[in-house]
């Protein structure tokens, strides 16, 4: 399928109203129907404004990230255009590319197995 990488690159710490850049994208794009994405915690970078970001020891606020889609051509001008009308102040690229899925067998979905203290599993004494 031909498409394009759709790449956001920003700090961990940038907001937009009261969620993160990140979390923003990545609900948008679920709400825009994108299946998945990929983000990329990177240990520094460089802004377009020429502003060293880095992750730091005790402080990862600052640290750069990448959220990357593999989307259609639709997909993508749907992202942006809803990141256009929300005003959302993020550095993007977008690359044309060829994706899809190989292999015949799908994996099983992973199951998620919580446990709490109050729903404790009893297992018989031998």
């Amino acid at each position: 399928m031909k498409g394009y990488q759709l790449t956001f690159y920003t700090e961990q710490n940038r907001r937009h109203g009261r969620q993160s850049v990140i979390d923003w994208l990545l609900a948008k794009a679920k709400q825009t129907g994108i299946q998945g994405a990929t983000v990329i915690a990177a240990a520094e970078g460089v802004s377009h404004a020429g502003i060293h970001h880095a992750a730091r020891f005790f402080e990862l606020t600052d640290q750069p990230m990448q959220v990357m889609f593999a989307v259609t051509e639709i997909e993508a001008e749907l992202m942006l255009d809803a990141i256009r009308r929300e005003n959302v102040h993020v550095f993007y690229t977008s690359c044309p590319i060829e994706f899809g899925l190989l292999g015949g067998d799908q994996p099983a979905p992973r199951r998620i197995k919580l446990s709490s203290l109050f729903h404790r599993v009893h297992r018989p004494a031998h």
